[in-house]
């Protein structure tokens, strides 16, 4: 089985930017570490953040919630959001993909 997370929440208007520069510190260091198996992506839209992980070895989000960089982001997280974020975990067995393998393959 492969992890699917997808995670969903709107930042305080005057903690957006912060939390844009602690998502994007993860990003250093998973270029840094390059687990495999392993697609994040974050996207933002105003206040609004969306999370996507992908782990296509294992039923596992550990190759990016165990990371330094992760912690930092995910302390005080909470402070950051207007209300709870929406999480979906999904454990399923990807069937085919488009684009998927190509974004995951080394550069």
């Amino acid at each position: 089985m492969q992890r699917v997370t997808l995670v969903r929440y709107k930042a305080k208007p005057d903690c957006a930017e912060e939390n844009e520069a602690l998502s994007r510190a993860v990003f250093a260091e998973l270029r840094a570490k390059a687990p495999d198996g392993v697609t994040y992506a974050v996207f933002r839209d105003g206040l609004d953040f969306v999370h996507v992980l992908i782990n296509t070895q294992a039923d596992d989000s550990s190759p990016v919630t165990e990371l330094a960089s992760f912690q930092a982001f995910s302390k005080d997280a909470s402070e950051r959001y207007e209300a709870a974020p929406e999480v979906t975990r999904l454990s399923l067995n990807m069937i085919e993909s488009y684009g998927l393998a190509s974004a995951m393959a080394p550069a």
